[in-house]
This record gives structure tokens, sequence and C-alpha cells, in this order.
């Protein structure tokens, strides 16, 4: 299979490439991202109520995240990455129609429905189709570019939702985000899928190991659970995945707080956080030379995280946010590097299942970083629980860097990539 795979056409690889990107920036064009919290304000909602709504999104993905990813190991990829943007559009279609508490839960709870379609069924697909084309070392290097084209799909909201606001108010900001999400839909049809499933016929099924047993979604979930729990290498993964990627993205929350916190006017705030996507940006595209570091590279990386979001932080300056930014760059390319990690040490027929459980532990982490941040910054302030909460990384990089391998051990994986390599 290796032999044939490695002659496969270059267009193929770029036919997946192409419809990954197009997707992954139409799924972040949503005109709402920077407006629902006024949404739910202009409503009449309470403080109070738009937390309760934060916690139920963050429930609902935690809910959804593994049975959604077992899902996706039983049947055909490509339609759940088809139906999320229509499940989420639908949310954010019931917020401007009726706005309304309940209203509001209802759409959270489908836009958390949306995500966990989406998180591990696009991995495994993503990874799935090139290790079929003997591609799998551009794993990292294209869901780099992926999370790239996501962020500029915000930056583009960014831009625009001003704008079509002061143009058509809420409903021209629904309808632009709806139709969005329908682009996003459209989108998905275009993936390659040559993965027998047990109710969707592929592209061009292929018979390996990994896909002739077709087990039902229950045995598949227990699969990937015990895979994780039996496997130390694919548990360490996991974990480092999750590890990594709650814990700056739970900090992300709090950067416009800390951006008010150096003295600049709510305008400029926008600008700053603008910095940090394009910190971000950059840190997707890097991955292809990520790739070359080992495990002391990697706690390098790890390090310099946690230095530079200490640092811009305490400064107490908007000049900080440089600092900040490359930060959320070096974050963004350990967090390529780690899911590409994981994607490389998980064998059998849970690739999305077990995906789905780092999707899980991160919500969790997230959750827990919400909470302890929110303490430190009572007691202390946002820049001093920003700089302990990134503390972690230090930790990361120190428990990696004492971490005792062997050679065998290392080299459990052919094709892992980044940490561990």
């Amino acid at each position: 299979m290796t032999q044939l795979a490695s002659r496969a056409p270059d267009p193929a690889v770029r036919r997946l490439t192409v419809t990954l990107y197009g997707y992954a920036f139409l799924s972040d064009l949503v005109l709402l991202y920077p407006l629902y919290v006024v949404l739910f304000a202009d409503t009449g909602l309470s403080v109070g109520q738009i937390s309760s709504l934060f916690v139920l999104w963050s429930a609902a993905g935690i809910v959804f995240e593994v049975p959604s990813g077992a899902w996706a190991d039983v049947v055909s990829r490509r339609l759940l990455l088809c139906l999320a943007p229509l499940v989420t559009g639908a949310g954010f279609a019931l917020w401007v129609l009726v706005p309304s508490y309940p209203a509001f839960a209802v759409g959270f709870l489908l836009w958390g429905a949306g995500g966990a379609l989406v998180s591990g069924a696009l991995e495994a697909l993503v990874f799935t189709e090139l290790d079929r084309l003997g591609a799998a070392g551009r794993y990292a290097r294209v869901l780099g570019r992926a999370r790239t084209a996501g962020v500029l799909g915000v930056v583009v909201t960014g831009v625009l939702a001003g704008p079509v606001l002061a143009f058509g108010g809420y409903p021209a900001v629904g309808v632009a985000t709806v139709f969005a999400c329908l682009l996003a839909a459209a989108v998905a049809t275009r993936f390659p899928e040559h993965r027998r499933t047990s109710t969707v016929a592929s592209d061009a099924p292929v018979s390996d190991q990994d896909d002739a047993d077709d087990p039902g979604w229950w045995e598949t979930m227990r699969a990937g659970v015990a895979q994780v729990r039996t496997h130390p290498p694919v548990r360490a993964a996991v974990l480092l995945v999750a590890v990594v990627a709650a814990d700056w993205g739970a900090l992300d929350e709090f950067t416009p707080l800390l951006a008010l916190d150096t003295g600049v006017g709510a305008k400029a705030v926008p600008l700053l956080l603008l910095l940090l996507w394009a910190g971000v940006t950059v840190g997707g595209l890097l991955a292809p030379a990520g790739e070359r570091l080992g495990t002391r590279g990697y706690a390098a990386l790890l390090a310099l995280v946690a230095v530079a979001l200490a640092g811009g932080a305490l400064i107490g300056h908007p000049a900080g946010f440089v600092l900040i930014a490359v930060a959320f760059g070096a974050a963004q390319l350990a967090t390529v590097l780690a899911d590409a990690r994981l994607q490389a040490r998980i064998t059998g027929t849970s690739r999305a299942t077990v995906t789905s459980l780092a999707g899980m532990a991160t919500d969790v982490l997230i959750i827990v970083t919400y909470a302890g941040y929110g303490l430190l910054a009572t007691v202390a302030s946002n820049a001093v629980a920003f700089a302990l909460t990134a503390g972690v990384y230090l930790v990361v990089a120190l428990v990696l860097v004492t971490q005792r391998r062997s050679p065998a051990h290392l080299a459990s994986s052919p094709r892992s990539t980044g940490p561990g390599r």
C-alpha cells in the first residue's frame, strides 16, 4: 500500500489541502464572533446570565466531544464536516431571529455540538488521506496552514463585523454569518474520503486492516478510550495536546482585560489583539521548521512561551503585547506539533475518537484554567494571574527535559514528528 500511495499524484494532495484551507477560513468567518456578547447585553442579559451561557457552551463541548468522535470513526467523516457548520449556523440564526436567554442557550448547545462534530473528524480525515497518499509527513505543515487560514477568517471577521452591523444591524450580521456557514458546508463536500464505513460509501474504499471489521459506535468509542488508557505513548501525547492547547487558549479570553490594564482606551484594544493574531498566524506557518525540533528543542519552545507570556504581561505597557504575540505564535506552533505527534501515535479504527478525547481533555483544562485565573486575578491582578498561569509551560518543559526516554521508546512510532521524535 505504501508503494502505491507514494505514486499518488500531487493534485490529490492539492485537492485535500485547498479544501481544508477553504473550510478552515469559512468556519471562522463568523461575523457574530466579535459581537455576540454585545448582542446578549443589548437583549438585556446580566453578566451572571452571560457567564452561565459560557459555562453551558463549555459543558456542551465536553459532553458531545467523545461520542461525536466515535461517530466519526463509524460513519463518513466528510458527512460530519458537512453537518457541523449547518448545526452551528442554525444556532446563530436562532440568536438573531428570537434573541432571548432560552434562544441563546439553545444556540450555544448547537454551537458546542457543531464544534464537537468537527473536532476529531477533521484531523482524522486529513491525516488518513495524507497517509494514503504517502504524505503523512506533511501533516504538521498542512495543519499549521489550516490554523493560519482560520486565523485569517477571524481577522476578516473583525474587519467586516462593524461595517455590516452599521449597515443592517444584527439581522444583517446574522445573515452574513449563516451564509458563511452554508459556504463551509458546501466546501466540505469537496473533501476526499477513501475510507470504508458501515453507513456511507466513500469515493473509492481502500481495503486495509484498520477499516475491515467495521466495528459499531460503542465498540469504537471503547476502543479509543482503551487505547489512551493502555498505551502510554498515546496517553502522553493526548495529555500534551490538552495542556499545551488549553493554557494559551484560556488566556486568550483575558487579553482584552490585560490590554485595558496597560492604560490604552477601548478603541485601541482591537489593534493590540490584532497583533496577537498576527503572531498566531506566523506560528502556524512555522510548522515545517518546527518539525525538526527534538524533545529538548520542543521544551525550549514551551519555555519561550512561558517567559514571553509572563514578561509581556508584567511589563504593564502596550509594548508588552509584542512579547505576548511572540508567545502566542510559539504556542500555536507547539499545539500543531503536539497534534502531529498524537496523530502519528494513534493506531486502529478509533483515530477520531482518540483525537476527540484530547479535545475533551483540553476543554476540561480550559475550564480549570478559567477558574484558576479568576481566583488569581481577584487576589492579585490580571498581569500577575497571566504570568502565573503561563508557568504551566515551564513545568511541562521541565518534565520533557528531565524525562528519561530510551531510544526504543523514542522510535515507538516511525512517523512521529515534533516532541519526542
